[in-house]
């Protein structure tokens, strides 16, 4: 395995997900498991839904909303294990 590869696959344990981003988590299998893969469905499933923004955003899901959302989770898991050591 590449190495780089190894350290990625443990980027999540630098700091514990939020409840937030648990559920939302559990509400991505949920659909998948539905069948729904298409980035555009899953935000209206997601709205459908009910499920909160890990962001505590407010608005109705959305493409838009959907992509920043995963960006400021991968993005904080990121700046958490860049500062594992520091």
């Amino acid at each position: 395995m590449n190495p780089s590869h190894d350290t990625l696959a443990r980027q999540s344990l630098a700091r514990p997900l939020t409840e937030a981003e648990v559920a939302l988590a559990a509400a991505l299998e949920r659909a998948f498991a539905e069948g729904v893969h298409d980035f555009a469905a899953l935000a209206d499933w997601l709205q459908r839904d009910g499920v909160p923004a890990p962001s505590g955003e407010a608005s109705p899901w959305t493409l838009e909303k959907l992509g920043a959302e995963l960006s400021a989770i991968n993005a904080s898991l990121d700046d958490a294990y860049a500062r594992r050591d520091a």
